[in-house]
């Protein structure tokens, strides 16, 4: 006698199987870019904390009451210590990209401000300073800046060139 049944699958087993896995893979894949994005966003607004954090500290103890016009300068430690104000990986190069998110801080120089303990020149403090980041990814609408108030605001658009040194932007909401 001869056995006849089947074994393993059958072809339209594994079909079948196949279409389950795209269909679940069609519906998480979104749901996986979405909070890369929150993650990344959640980085970005650390980023901009740090920064404001970093900046007030370097006003009160090297630049005389005026402001870092650079990340790069924030990375340099004052004299007699060997912590700069802000973590290496934002102050290795005045834009940088953290998380998805381009970081830059920019600032005006001030005739008056004083040379800093950490070797800046005279007139190249800042009264105020203006921080982005903005996103690498054109899907990802979020934007963040902040400046010296320490308030930081998001908007779909770009705030680096509307956000003023001190005060409010022309766009964007506060963050709460």
């Amino acid at each position: 006698m001869k056995d006849t049944r089947a074994h393993g699958f059958a072809l339209i087993d594994l079909i079948f199987v196949c279409g389950i896995i795209g269909l679940l893979c069609g519906i998480a894949l979104p749901r996986l870019l979405q909070a890369r994005q929150s993650a990344g966003a959640a980085s970005a607004i650390g980023s901009l904390r740090a920064i404001n954090s970093g900046q007030l500290t370097y006003a009160l103890t090297c630049g005389s009451g005026f402001y870092s016009p650079s990340l790069t300068r924030l990375g340099i430690p004052p004299p007699g210590s060997h912590e700069p104000y802000l973590s290496p990986n934002l102050t290795l190069s005045d834009n940088v990209i953290k998380s998805n998110y381009t970081i830059t801080v920019a600032a005006a120089g001030f005739a008056g401000a004083p040379p800093t303990c950490n070797g800046l020149g005279g007139g190249q403090s800042s009264q105020g300073f203006r921080a982005a980041a903005d996103p690498v990814e054109p899907t990802n609408v979020r934007f963040f800046a902040s400046n010296a108030n320490g308030i930081i605001w998001e908007n779909t658009t770009s705030l680096l060139s509307v956000i003023p040194e001190v005060g409010e932007p022309a766009a964007g909401h506060p963050l709460r």
